[in-house]
């Protein structure tokens, strides 16, 4: 009778190649490992397949090892456009976000929406923004963009259902007579 085999729950292997991949710690680690079983013997073609890895990737951290030691097996930074706004503007902005109103900044809503942060971030630090682009940067500072729901207060829930109502009739009542609504 075969031993059961051990089953990994809360966590799919991908996430868990993500989680490896996150921390630098952890990725030297893996790739010191590696490098130790070289050292043992272990063919490299054998360890890209164990390690998920290209042939290359195994080579390259063999001879990075071999030239720089440990430091060798960092990752090398990488270079990216430099943001616009510098961490104190998106520290203000965040702020101006959760704590002001867009009226106090002369908007006809009180609610903050993409445009409005666009023209907003414009107006207060003299960088433009695209819509898509200014999403990433609430992401960034541990914002979300919310649809709001449309739902008021002050409607009468009663006199909606009825406008619905009369809404589907007229619906059925221009179908049955062939208009196009």
């Amino acid at each position: 009778m075969p031993k059961p085999r051990l089953v990994i729950k809360g966590a799919t292997a991908e996430e868990i190649r993500q989680m490896l991949r996150k921390d630098e710690k952890y990725k030297i680690g893996v790739r010191l490992y590696a490098i130790y079983q070289i050292a043992n013997g272990a063919a490299s073609r054998d360890l890209e397949q164990i390690y998920n890895v290209s042939f290359k990737s195994v080579c390259n951290w063999v001879h990075q090892f071999n030239e720089k030691g440990i430091e060798g097996l960092k990752d090398k930074p990488r270079f990216g456009r430099t943001p616009r706004l510098n961490a104190e503007q998106l520290s203000q902005l965040k702020e101006t976000i959760l704590n002001e109103d867009p009226q106090n900044y002369n908007y006809n809503t009180s609610t903050w929406t993409g445009p409005l942060i666009i023209d907003l971030v414009k107006n207060k630090f003299g960088v433009e923004y695209k819509k898509a682009q200014i999403y990433n940067i609430l992401k960034s500072i541990g914002l979300t963009y919310q649809k709001s729901k449309g739902i008021y207060p002050e409607a009468d829930e009663n006199k909606r259902q009825e406008f619905n109502e009369a809404l589907k009739k007229t619906a059925k009542s221009n179908q049955q007579s062939g208009d196009i609504i």
